[in-house]
């Protein structure tokens, strides 16, 4: 039975990639005085097209109410931002950057990214549509507009002269509910001779790794090398360079340039990861089958984990409070009779409730202050950081717990 229609190329969308049931969005942290109201809940079932093989949620919620006032400030996270020097320093040395050049970042956030342009005294502007983020970004002396871009935003921009040696959009792409829309905006935005790098969790990793967690509402879709390759050459973008990454649980680096612009061919390294792909059952609708049943079998493998901890007395806490986290908290139905609490760096989520499992959100301190048995990392990519920063949990025999792609538990 169609539920819709794919967002790329229309076709009837009827084959379930996985389902997570009925879910709140992934985002919207709770205060105390709305734990007593009634709280949206919306389908997280995630489609695969049989046309195009695009993975896709359906969009119940309009944009701008998710990405109007955001939550999520890229800057709380050390190693994020590590990657975004270094990120920096490749650019300017490959594209050969300097004060006459600009870069433009879509969906720039705080400002995470380019202020180590800003350092190099390169041009840059943001476009970030979440204004409370946007502040944050011109605080740091970072030039930010707050909109939703799309070919209208671009088409401005390039009448006004602001087209763009470098054109950035890291995590971007999955938010997008018009791909069309938004990959004309970066062709009309991109200087001839310009290049878009595009950063994109990895579905291949996804599935391998069985990071279900990473699926909520406000991802729209989830990509191959494949899938991207497709939208992109149907707005007469070229993908010719593309490089793995071990962000967010491996993620794509895609280079793109004007399909016009011959003067740099596409690397073998495409090639070679669409062959991967092709291997790993990717370039075919049955490929995209068993992932569900997977799913399942993990919730199972962590409840019982929780039951059998808490069972022997044990005190369990939270690690983040990142969206993956409310996925996987609310599929498996985790609430307070598992989690005391959860703890944050944000302060923007500190002394608020997570939404659907109503988790109290609290300062990392907290966890000194109640040493608890278990601590579970819910922003598993991050665990390495994370361990290291609060070791001190070992000092009174705690240990650190990680779910994804099943249950970890350190030290062992």
């Amino acid at each position: 039975m169609s539920v819709g229609s794919c967002r790329f190329c229309a076709a009837p969308l009827g084959r379930t990639f996985v389902d997570l049931g009925m879910s709140p969005l992934c985002e919207s942290y709770l205060s105390s005085h709305q734990l007593n109201r009634m709280e949206p809940f919306y389908p997280l079932h995630v489609y695969v097209c049989e046309r195009c093989l695009l993975v896709q949620v359906q969009e119940y919620v309009d944009p701008g109410t998710l990405f109007t006032d955001y939550a999520y400030f890229s800057s709380y996270s050390d190693s994020w931002l590590q990657h975004a020097r270094r990120y920096t320093e490749m650019a300017i040395d490959r594209f050969k950057l300097d004060a006459q050049s600009l870069v433009i970042e879509v969906a720039s956030n705080d400002g995470y990214l380019l202020q180590y342009f800003v350092e190099k005294h390169i041009p840059v502007l943001g476009i970030e549509p979440a204004a409370n983020v946007a502040t944050v970004a011109r605080r740091k002396e970072v030039p930010t507009i707050s909109v939703f871009f799309g070919q209208d935003i671009a088409l401005g921009l390039a009448i006004a002269g602001k087209q763009a040696d470098l054109l950035i959009g890291n995590n971007v792409l999955a938010q997008v509910p018009d791909l069309r829309d938004f990959v004309s905006g970066l062709k009309t935005i991109l200087k001839p001779g310009g290049t878009v790098t595009i950063e994109i969790p990895h579905l291949l990793r996804l599935i391998d790794g069985n990071q279900f967690d990473t699926i909520y509402h406000e991802h729209f879709s989830y990509f191959t090398l494949f899938t991207a390759e497709a939208i992109f050459a149907a707005q007469a973008l070229t993908v010719f360079d593309v490089e793995e990454l071990a962000t967010h649980g491996g993620s794509l680096r895609l280079y793109a340039r004007h399909a016009e612009d011959t003067a740099r061919p596409v690397s073998p390294r495409v090639a070679a990861l669409k062959a991967r792909e092709a291997r790993a059952g990717l370039t075919v609708v049955d490929g995209y089958t068993d992932f569900g049943e997977r799913v399942k079998e993990t919730k199972r493998k962590l409840l019982e984990f929780l039951i059998t901890a808490k069972r022997a007395g044990k005190s369990i806490v939270g690690y983040g409070a990142p969206g993956k986290g409310n996925t996987l908290l609310n599929y498996c139905g985790i609430r307070t009779d598992f989690l005391d609490y959860t703890v944050d760096r944000s302060p923007h989520k500190q002394g608020k409730f997570l939404p659907g499992t109503h988790i109290p959100i609290h300062k990392p301190t907290r966890i000194r202050e109640t040493r608890p048995d278990y601590v579970l990392i819910l922003p598993w990519n991050l665990q390495d950081e994370i361990i290291d920063q609060h070791s001190y949990v070992l000092d009174w025999g705690g240990r650190f717990v990680v779910p994804i792609p099943e249950v970890q538990v350190f030290p062992e």
